[in-house]
């Protein structure tokens, strides 16, 4: 299994990073270490690529999966669980508790502080991200957090509609910057890091890092919605080590 880690300075009790689609046992078209039971893949080989991710990366717990529906719903989690909860963030104080979140395409941003005593998984797509999904995981956090901003669609790939740049300029007029005409009229193409960067900035927060991975771009290493429509999911974990 091939895995991204963080290139942040995070306390060495945080342990985090973000699964490819490399290795696994899903066939085509979910080829690889597909994580998600919600595509179509058969779902006893889902769970067996979800061991074989807890195992490789030495897990405390199992992770605690999310019914992500692009909402600003952050789930605190005070001990491990089974149940699948409603959210699109995951934010915990506790050791050994593992947060998630699945994407392809979507901006994972983990959350932690200099301290290590909290981390927080987030899943940003461009609907919860405008909606404040980040600034709703940040409100869990009281000191010097840093940001790591995973793998997702780049900015020469991720063209949107008027729609969603005004979803973002109407609230942050800076983040017009991070909208670069497209190839038809009406469309733009958006830099979702930029974005996230410009509403950290907006909060004070500038201990920000980035994979600069594009999802759409790296076949070979990660799922696609845009680029293939019937795919797979990666995922981003993070937790507090004992």
């Amino acid at each position: 299994m091939i895995h991204i880690i963080p290139n942040w300075p995070a306390p060495n009790s945080i342990k985090a990073f973000a699964s490819t689609r490399i290795g696994g046992c899903s066939k085509a078209p979910y080829q690889g270490l597909n994580l998600g039971l919600h595509v179509g893949d058969d779902p006893n080989v889902v769970e067996r690529n979800r061991q074989v991710v807890e195992a490789e990366a030495n897990m405390p717990s199992a992770p605690v999966w999310l019914n992500q529906t692009h909402s600003t719903q952050v789930a605190i989690l005070q001990a491990p669980t089974t149940q699948i909860l409603d959210a699109d963030g995951s934010v915990t104080d506790k050791p050994n508790v593992v947060c998630s979140v699945m994407t392809a395409d979507c901006l994972p941003v983990l959350i932690t502080n200099r301290s290590g005593s909290r981390v927080a998984a987030v899943h940003a797509g461009w609907r919860g991200l405008a909606g404040g999904i980040v600034e709703q995981a940040l409100r869990h956090f009281s000191e010097d957090p840093m940001v790591w901003l995973g793998p997702a669609i780049g900015p020469r790939a991720f063209e949107v509609g008027e729609d969603v740049l005004q979803a973002f300029t109407c609230e942050h007029s800076e983040t017009e910057q991070a909208f670069k005409p497209g190839n038809k009229a009406g469309k733009w193409w958006a830099d979702m890091d930029l974005i996230t960067r410009i509403r950290l900035k907006a909060l004070g927060i500038t201990d920000v890092y980035s994979s600069n991975l594009c999802t759409y771009e790296n076949a070979e290493q990660f799922y696609s919605y845009r680029r293939d429509g019937v795919t797979g999911r990666q995922a981003t974990f993070i937790w507090i080590e004992q």
